[in-house]
């Protein structure tokens, strides 16, 4: 006697094989930059910060944002106060703007003229003090410049950007080669800092320091 039949047991179409790796987004890329056409935004927009209108220009050591932001300055005949009259020594990356936001920006949304405190980076102090006045537009260079408590005061946030070694390249011109060491560690510390705060992604308008700027 055969043995009974055992019936078909359905085999099921298997799912197809899907990555679980999301699609990495395109990294926008830093644009040809109009210095002219900058300013003209600038003035478009409506204050933010009492009468002024707050530009800030942000990215890594070396990139460029002190000629960006001198040029946009001259075009807009605007004050250009530099992140770096303001730091306390290399390791005072985040420290820096609490003396903006009190001395600066809050009297500006005030109606009132700010003040700061210049640090020497020679005698490693803090020196003279210099007035803020009161005008139509303010630009604010430095690293930490456009971090996110920037975003409700700030008009136009500006993001530039240059390879490592082309930064640290000019830093030691700048500085000298005993400042290596310092170099490195404040640019991990803005890499990190960078990251936290999202600046590049957040940023209005992407610059290459490394490309000359349009008038």
């Amino acid at each position: 006697m055969s043995p009974p039949t055992r019936p078909a047991v359905p085999v099921p179409t298997p799912e197809p094989v899907t990555s679980a790796v999301p699609t990495p987004v395109p990294t926008p890329a830093p644009v040809p930059v109009s210095v002219t056409a900058l300013a003209d935004r600038v003035r478009a927009a409506s204050p933010r910060l009492g009468g002024t209108r707050l530009v800030v220009v942000d990215g890594p050591a070396g990139s460029g944002k002190t000629t960006l932001a001198g040029r946009l300055g001259a075009a807009l005949g605007a004050p250009v106060l530099h992140g770096d009259d303001l730091l306390a020594g290399w390791g005072d990356l985040e420290g820096w703007w609490s003396r903006l936001a009190d001395g600066v920006l809050a009297p500006l949304a005030a109606g009132r003229p700010g003040r700061y405190r210049r640090y020497d980076w020679v005698e490693r102090r803090f020196a003279e003090e210099h007035d803020v006045p009161l005008t139509g537009a303010l630009v604010v260079e430095g690293c930490g410049a456009g971090r996110r408590a920037a975003d409700a005061v700030a008009v136009l946030r500006v993001w530039v950007e240059a390879p490592p070694d082309v930064r640290l390249a000019r830093g030691l011109e700048r500085d000298g080669e005993d400042m290596r060491s310092e170099w490195l560690a404040w640019m991990a510390a803005e890499a990190a800092h960078f990251a936290a705060e999202g600046t590049r992604e957040r940023a209005d308008v992407l610059v290459d320091g490394c490309a000359s700027m349009e008038p």
